[in-house]
């Protein structure tokens, strides 16, 4: 057995009760079924296979056709897509797990040959993410990562449109069984994009202080609390963050007043992406407790920790829970390896996007590998 007592307590995440405090980490993998960007029993496999986490945050879903960055991502926008997700939070729960679904608009980090009708991506302001790629499927067929398109701004009647879409994904997410949906408010993408200094170039009501780059982030929280309730919601931050062209600049500043605008409204959790793993500088313990002090719900972290760092974040008050990405797409029994401190299977970089069961749903667990 391990001594790892502080990632194995359980933890009441809003009214959901989790066994441990080791959550899996959203992971895009590019697998929905087409057409219609839908999930399937494939998908439905793949996180059932991992329902020992305490918390499953699915991959990224994206709330509209506008909103969608990489071919093959799944929507929650449509019935079909809806129906999909539903076998998937089926799934999980029969096999005694708890899941949320993150909820996605990339803005500007997307391509004409996303869009319908080809239009333009959107985003705060007409300014491209530079050395920024998106997936796309060329008209020839083949799939490629290319350069993002030049974005066009975003007006307000259209902003108040994407909060309710983000409302309305919620309502789907709820109804096909999830327990709680994830909010995307980082990595580069729309609400990402609003908060950032570079990219927000907007006078008016949703550019220029720090309140009002924050106010879209904050008016979808509301959207969604008001339809689904506050204890199901949690919202994914990345201070410091610089994938997809964000600048640091304010980073910090705009993470740390929306916790604590996120902590009056009482959500269920917030979850850091630490930024080290885009290169981002990393977060100093400082920085770390003061999102702790801002934040007074649970608050998960995530950025290539091991079982033994987790352990010392919980037992140190700084976490409630940590969330490990690759780690998890590699082993399925995560959780028991690490209470046995087994070996780990090694994540295969070749298969993390697009493909079938390969390097998917095929990741041996223990019981597998000694039998």
């Amino acid at each position: 057995m391990s001594s790892f007592s502080h990632l194995f307590a359980p933890l009441n995440v809003g009214t959901l009760s989790t066994p441990n405090r080791i959550w899996m980490a959203p992971m895009t993998r590019s697998r929905a079924g087409q057409p219609g960007d839908v999930p399937t029993e494939l998908n439905a496999r793949y996180y059932a296979q991992r329902a020992s986490a305490g918390l499953i945050v699915t991959e990224a879903s994206q709330i509209s056709r506008q909103g969608q960055g990489y071919a093959w991502t799944p929507g929650i926008y449509t019935d079909a897509q809806e129906a999909g997700w539903r076998l998937v939070a089926e799934a999980v729960h029969r096999a005694g797990g708890r899941i949320a679904l993150q909820l996605w608009h990339v803005g500007r980090v997307s391509h004409h040959l996303l869009q319908e009708g080809h239009q333009a991506p959107v985003g705060p302001s007409p300014v491209r993410a530079e050395q920024t790629e998106c997936f796309v499927v060329l008209p020839d067929g083949t799939p490629a990562r290319v350069p993002v398109d030049l974005p066009r701004e975003l007006q307000p009647a259209e902003i108040r449109g994407i909060v309710q879409e983000y409302a309305a994904a919620a309502v789907r997410a709820h109804r096909a069984g999830f327990d709680l949906v994830e909010i995307h408010g980082a990595n580069g993408y729309l609400l990402n994009q609003f908060l950032d200094l570079r990219a927000n170039q907007r006078r008016d009501e949703y550019g220029g202080s720090l309140p009002n780059r924050a106010r879209l982030l904050l008016e979808v929280a509301d959207a969604v609390i008001a339809e689904i309730g506050r204890e199901r919601v949690g919202v994914r931050l990345s201070p410091k963050g610089v994938f997809s062209d964000m600048t640091v600049e304010g980073s910090w500043e705009a993470s740390l007043y929306v916790a604590s605008e996120l902590d009056r409204r009482k959500i269920a959790y917030l979850h850091i992406a630490e930024p080290d793993w885009a290169g981002g500088p990393p977060l100093t313990e400082e920085e770390k407790r003061g999102l702790r002090g801002a934040f007074s719900s649970v608050l998960a972290f995530c950025g290539n920790y091991d079982a033994a760092r987790a352990e010392t974040t919980i037992a140190a008050g700084i976490a409630d829970a940590i969330a490990f990405g690759r780690l998890f797409l590699a082993n399925p029994d995560l959780p028991e390896r690490f209470r046995r401190r087994a070996p780990l299977n090694t994540p295969d970089p070749s298969t993390f996007y697009g493909g079938a069961e390969k390097g998917y749903t095929d990741y041996p667990s223990l019981e597998a590998a000694s039998a």
